[in-house]
């Protein structure tokens, strides 16, 4: 069995790492499998047909940005693309974040149906059901329910197009390309996004929830201690660390909710972010010096571990999300999760391992907090017993019986 999988990237962030995951599993289950992405490299270890290139994502962005076409442009790197396909004849597709500036949807969607290709189709956001944007809670916007128009956010949110409101146009697009499929399975990280999926065009297809999976070897407690059976916050040393960690620190990912944390908590708390913009980074460390720790993004995925091993809590202040990672990977390291009800994210909390207060509650986050001590119930064996659930090879595996399902 021949498996293609397309992704804005491949191994590096949350859906490329996944998709580099997916890819190890199925090659080991004896199929012969590929990733086709549009930016940066792939590693040399994995099969791969890069889409796209730099100067056909500049094109694409100013498509984007004048017309409000994303997932509309590269034609070209598109075409060539499917003559690639051509050769490789898969027998399944595996779709997972088809925006990202470097394909053309509807040149690929029209070669599925041409070519009757069972599809897989993994949704990380809810781009892929709207006429623009990728999340739509923190805009409060149900349009996509019945048909986009007047998008609120189509300036303000990724992927942003600054000149003209294309939602509409975009949204009876989709419809008619991702509904022209005929044998097609939908996978949702969480249940929140698969409710979501259930009162969107695209309901008529069977959906499926597999939860992301982690490297629960790399994320692990430091040492014994931190992993027996004790109070989470008896292993550690003040400053309590309170840390946040987000590829990007957008408004939707609740960044001033930690600066008001800072003016609100004592000095026996210190806040460290960890994604932030060189930009961001200045402008805190003006402003909060000695209260907040900012850092840029790291690569280095042992200083990471490192961070969250020694944190006395992981803070997730998203205001939108689906099934954010950087949860698993706190509890993974024997550290409690306190994550506002949004998307997916409680998903994965239960009350020995964290706490979820109201989205937005400044009050509940900071009093969450202060009570985190008190919560005999959280521990730290309780936070890595529920992160050995997300072991990512038996999440993944899940995809061999899918693939399965789809042939027969």
């Amino acid at each position: 069995m021949k498996i293609v999988q397309i992704n804005t990237v491949c191994n590096t962030g949350s859906t490329g790492k996944i998709a580099a995951d997916i890819y190890a599993i199925a090659k080991q289950a004896g199929y012969e499998t590929y990733i086709a992405y549009g930016r940066g490299s792939a590693p040399a270890n994995i099969q791969s047909f890069k889409i796209g290139n730099f100067l056909d994502f500049g094109c694409h962005v100013l498509i984007n940005f004048f017309l409000g076409k994303s997932g509309f442009g590269s034609k070209y790197v598109t075409k060539k693309f499917l003559k690639w396909l051509d050769k490789i004849k898969p027998d399944i597709l595996h779709l997972h974040n088809l925006h990202g500036f470097y394909l053309h949807v509807g040149i690929l969607f029209e070669y599925i149906k041409k070519h009757d290709i069972p599809v897989v189709w993994t949704l990380h956001d809810c781009w892929p059901l709207t006429g623009q944007c990728a999340h739509f809670d923190y805009a409060n916007c149900n349009k996509w329910q019945t048909s986009c128009h007047h998008c609120p956010i189509y300036r303000s949110d990724y992927p942003y197009s600054l000149f003209y409101d294309n939602s509409y146009h975009n949204y009876i697009v989709k419809k008619e390309l991702f509904t022209n499929v005929n044998n097609m399975i939908i996978i949702t990280p969480s249940n929140w996004l698969a409710d979501i999926v259930k009162k969107s065009f695209l309901q008529k297809y069977p959906i499926s929830i597999i939860p992301n999976g982690i490297n629960l070897q790399l994320f692990c407690p430091a040492d014994k201690q931190k992993s027996g059976n004790t109070n989470h916050s008896h292993t550690l040393a003040t400053p309590k660390i309170i840390l946040g960690v987000a590829n990007v620190w957008s408004k939707s990912k609740g960044l001033k909710y930690f600066l008001q944390l800072s003016d609100m908590l004592d000095q026996t708390y210190h806040i460290v972010l960890i994604g932030l913009t060189s930009k961001q980074q200045s402008q805190i460390q003006a402003k909060y010096n000695g209260r907040i720790t900012a850092l840029t993004r790291t690569f280095n995925q042992q200083e990471l571990v490192s961070w969250y091993q020694n944190a006395f809590v992981f803070v997730n202040t998203t205001l939108e999300d689906n099934f954010p990672t950087t949860n698993l990977e706190a509890l993974a390291c024997g550290t409690p999760v306190i994550t506002f009800k949004s998307g997916g994210s409680p998903e994965s909390i239960t009350h020995q391992c964290g706490i979820v207060v109201e989205k937005g509650n400044i009050e509940q986050l900071k009093n969450a907090i202060l009570s985190l001590e008190k919560r005999a119930e959280i521990t730290s064996s309780a936070c890595r017993k529920q992160a050995l659930n997300y072991e990512k090879s038996i999440r993944f595996k899940q995809y061999i019986s899918i693939y399965e399902q789809l042939i027969k």
